[in-house]
């Protein structure tokens, strides 16, 4: 197998990239990248002591290289930053060896990362975050009245970016007034936040989602109001616009829009549309022929011994494990389907599917052909032989 071949070779060549972080979602992967004891090269900024001749102490911020050995990784989900905390490993003019040193790694700086082994999980990390096709993101706005969050759906993440609530009056008898005030400044609220939060370069679909006539009554009052303001972005990207049923404004029922077939096939070419994919026709296997859907660690790894692995559902929760022989028992299994011929679909923990999956132990594939149940006990069923 030529593929395997080179991915050997590079596994065996490689001891340290450069990389460069461009966007929020770069971050996400540099956290996956990273484990406890790599090595971390990055500008950063140090606060130093200085002693003027006059023997007055002050202090001044100065820009400077580092090389930590890794010790603490801490990612923020909501701000997509990331801060790597760990001690020196060079000679530095402000900073001793073995000083302890917190980096907080900036979008277009470049860092390098050295690591003592790599596997074949990081390697493609590395290929996915550099590969510009798996960009092709959706928004979608959830709403009902008086309540609308505006999600990005990235490939490997769900980012909220905006959440508006107006408290809308019921109607009263012989005055709709006041609702219809509210309703519209609650409208007005959502366009704003689509106008300032979706970048409509990148942006290839833009679902809105209700329960009743909210999204589509949002949709005409969008649009009239695009035309009075002669707002071209908003007229330009009209088709990008679906609309979609969803059961609530509230962020869970993105999962539901994103599984409806109509959107599926138009979000085809998305690597999010995938998972989602893949994790309903795992659900669907385990109602209809739960002997070719398996989930846990250990029924999987026997399926995978069995060569019966189609499809591997794999949470990239379980490779942010510090233990590196729990660590290396997931990259085995992932080698292992590959190698086989199966199809590994990693999910992402900040994905409304990588949620889902978490709840199934973080592992789960699809089978060839169907295994009996390997929850039975192995002496019984070697006694019943006999």
């Amino acid at each position: 197998n030529s593929s395997l071949n080179k991915k050997k070779e590079r596994e065996r060549n490689i001891s340290q990239v450069t990389l460069m972080p461009e966007e929020a979602e770069d971050m996400w992967h540099t956290y996956n990248l990273l484990q406890v004891g790599d090595s971390l090269r990055a500008s950063t900024i140090r606060k130093v002591q200085t002693e003027s001749a006059t023997g007055s102490v002050g202090s001044s911020r100065v820009r400077t290289t580092l090389t930590l050995s890794v010790e603490t990784i801490d990612f923020d989900s909501q701000a997509c930053q990331l801060r790597v905390k760990g001690t020196n490993m060079e000679e530095n003019q402000y900073v001793k060896m073995g000083a302890y040193h917190t980096i907080e790694l900036e979008l277009n700086r470049k860092f390098t990362l050295a690591k003592k082994s790599w596997d074949s999980v990081v390697l493609d990390r590395i290929e996915q975050a550099c590969d510009a096709a798996q960009k092709a993101d959706v928004a979608a706005v959830v709403m009902q009245e008086g309540l609308a969050n505006l999600v990005l759906v990235t490939p490997a993440m769900t980012l909220l970016r905006a959440k508006v609530e107006v408290t809308i009056p019921r109607k009263r008898r012989g005055s709709c007034t006041q609702h219809e005030k509210a309703l519209e400044r609650f409208y007005e609220a959502v366009m704003q936040a689509i106008i300032r939060h979706i970048n409509f370069d990148v942006v290839k679909c833009v679902l809105v989602g209700s329960p009743g006539f909210v999204k589509d009554q949002f949709i005409s009052y969008l649009f009239k109001e695009a035309v009075r303001q002669d707002n071209k972005l908003l007229l330009e990207n009209r088709p990008k616009f679906m609309l979609v049923h969803s059961s609530s404004g509230h962020k869970y029922s993105l999962k539901e829009i994103l599984s409806d077939p109509a959107v599926t096939s138009r979000l085809s070419d998305t690597k999010a549309a995938g998972e989602v994919k893949a994790l309903e026709e795992f659900y669907k296997m385990l109602q209809h022929e739960p002997d070719r859907a398996f989930y846990g660690i250990a029924h999987v790894e026997k399926a995978a011994e069995a060569l019966a692995v189609d499809t591997l559902l794999i949470s990239d929760k379980l490779f942010r494990h510090q233990d590196i022989p729990t660590r290396s028992r997931y990259v085995r299994l992932v080698d292992n389907v590959r190698d086989n011929g199966g199809n590994v679909r990693m999910f992402s923990s900040l994905h409304v599917s990588g949620e889902q999956l978490t709840q199934l132990s973080g592992v789960a594939a699809i089978l060839r052909f169907p295994i009996a149940d390997l929850s039975e006990p192995e002496d019984e069923s070697s006694s019943d032989e006999d």
